[in-house]
């Protein structure tokens, strides 16, 4: 290693006086930065109790391209005046401490490197860095109480001294792909809950679970369906059959508005009725149906609240049988998998993930549009696949015959089902098509941030007649980065694999640009600390830097020693 490389990592030497940062000054691209340059700012100023941190390497999200594109209006910042107080986006981070704070010396070291879990919770309010907090499209940045000693917590997690800097700033993107298996749905009803059970039913007597304890009760014309006494201390509200039209003004009257915990349906009922509970259920909501006859037709269900509120459906023959046969979101071992939309940047995360678990599926079906891109995602994964005896395919929807992929399907399956559905590309008419081909007791995992409001048409009558899941999950807590980058650093997730391209500062603008145009078969990564190093796919490193081309695994996956090399080149 070079004294220059050496002293970077360790971070000695003097700070520069000026910072270069890209910052958003309203809704669109066009905003974003100064006539399409990071502004020249001051090197920010800390405190006793702040830390700060250079950063060494960035990862763009998409989710960074829907606040740059959305600007005051997006969820996350609502009503900020940008003009007067500008975002720094940017949350797929790798941090080196530069400087402490006196009241933080026992804790933190100048040299230290960390990553920051970027769903940050202070005083009960979601803070999440890269959007109310400034984040690490910049060079320096602070970092004070709400990441330092937040609910949760420290929200810096510590990375060790020989881990690469975008193999740590990408285990933010792979942290969300891992969260997304270690959903753990509510197996019991809420306790302390609203709970709303529906008549009449024709499915007999409601046996309640002795571990039932919500708070308040509403019987909707269950006649004698439900025994009262079952609810001990709970407060029970009897009313007549409810309609559909009804269920707003019961939630806004029994709930405030903010739904219902647990919703339990008796019996065989129209699409109609399900499709207006599905609006009026709480955030970690659960709808259970018990009837034993197919529904008439799909409902229109708010799979965007699947995604962000994990809404769940259950049903079956018994509550307890309902909720209890709701499992984890991890493959079925052994099991038949099918990811929709496979070789976009986080579906090539998630199906690298399949092939390189212990216990995982046997059978794995990839599709997608993008022929170089599948292709991209075959080179990753298919040699470990067929090592480990398991039987991918890649095949691209668009150009294959609609007979031809059911054929493969139903060869995969034999004619049974996948086990699990990954749904990777928005849209709803794929989340549709994925719920047709679940196997009993399979899952579907609405991976894909479909907003809040998309609405698909729904076949229900798996979810009570064969103990058929959908499952959905946004971004990731302390836990699962954690656990990310232990498996990162113990090289079980090559996250390193996941780059496409790279950058310097200068190409931020370019990089955002990039990623809202699908322009890489993976994930963009900037260098901060390089000022004069335009967006560059890896593969043309060959012409612009040979010495770090040579580095790259085949040619085309990046490596710690290929960014050795480049930092060597371009600080």
């Amino acid at each position: 290693m070079s004294d220059k490389l050496k002293d970077y990592r360790e971070a000695k030497g003097a700070l520069p006086t000026e910072n270069l940062a890209w910052q958003l000054y309203g809704a669109g691209i066009e905003n974003f930065g100064q006539n399409g340059k990071p502004a020249m700012l001051p090197m920010p100023k800390y405190g006793p109790d702040e830390l700060l941190a250079r950063v060494d390497a960035i990862g763009i999200c998409f989710s960074d391209i829907k606040l740059i594109t959305q600007g005051s209006s997006h969820p996350r910042i609502t009503g900020r005046d940008l003009i007067k107080n500008p975002v720094v986006p940017g949350h797929e981070v790798s941090l080196t401490i530069v400087g402490v704070g006196d009241n933080l010396k026992n804790q933190f070291a100048v040299g230290e490197k960390y990553v920051v879990q970027a769903d940050i919770y202070f005083g009960g309010v979601n803070i999440a860095y890269g959007y109310a907090l400034q984040g690490g499209m910049a060079q320096y940045g602070v970092l004070g109480k709400e990441i330092l000693q937040g609910d949760e917590g420290c929200y810096l997690l510590p990375v060790k001294p020989e881990t690469g800097y975008a193999e740590a700033a990408l285990t933010e993107p792979w942290a969300c792909v891992v969260a997304s298996y270690r959903i753990k749905p509510r197996t019991v009803m809420k306790e302390g809950g609203v709970a709303l059970f529906i008549g009449p039913s024709d499915v007999g007597k409601c046996e309640i679970p002795s571990n039932a304890r919500p708070g308040k009760v509403i019987l909707a014309g269950v006649g004698d369906a439900v025994d009262k006494s079952a609810f001990p201390g709970a407060e029970i509200i009897e009313i007549g059959p409810i309609q559909a039209a009804e269920l707003t003004a019961l939630s806004q009257e029994r709930t405030g508005g903010r739904g219902f915990d647990d919703v339990v349906v008796l019996g065989n009922k129209e699409p109609e009725l399900i499709e207006a509970l599905d609006r009026h259920i709480a955030k970690d909501g659960v709808l259970c149906i018990l009837a034993d006859e197919p529904m008439s037709k799909p409902v229109a269900v708010d799979v965007g609240r699947v995604h962000y509120d994990s809404v769940l459906y259950v049903g079956g023959d018994s509550i307890a049988k309902a909720y209890e046969s709701t499992t984890s979101s991890e493959f079925k071992t052994g099991g038949n998998a099918w990811f929709i939309g496979a070789a976009g940047p986080m579906g090539q995360m998630h199906v690298e993930r399949a092939v390189q678990m212990n216990n995982g599926p046997s059978r794995i079906l990839a599709t997608d549009i993008d022929s170089g891109r599948l292709e991209m995602l075959r080179d990753k994964v298919e040699a470990a696949a067929k090592q480990k005896g398991i039987d991918i395919r890649f095949v691209n929807s668009m150009e294959t015959s609609e007979a031809d992929l059911a054929a493969i399907r139903d060869e995969m399956t034999a004619g049974a089902g996948f086990d699990d559905i990954v749904v990777l590309a928005p849209v709803p008419a794929l989340i549709e098509e994925g719920s047709r081909h679940l196997a009993n007791s399979g899952k579907m995992n609405i991976f894909a941030g479909v907003p809040r409001g998309t609405i698909a048409c729904l076949d229900v009558s798996p979810v009570y007649m064969s103990y058929g899941r959908w499952l959905g999950s946004s971004g990731s807590r302390i836990s699962d980065l954690q656990h990310t980058l232990a498996e990162a650093e113990s090289g079980v997730l090559p996250t390193n694999r996941s780059v496409a391209a790279i950058g310097g500062i200068d190409a931020v603008g370019d990089g955002v640009k990039a990623v809202k145009e699908a322009r890489f078969p993976g994930k963009t990564v900037i260098f901060p600390q390089i000022a004069n190093l335009p967006l560059t796919a890896l593969p043309d490193l060959k012409e612009v830097l040979p010495k770090v081309y040579e580095k790259l695994e085949g040619g085309r996956f990046w490596t710690k020693e290929a960014e050795d090399e480049l930092l060597r080149e371009k600080l």
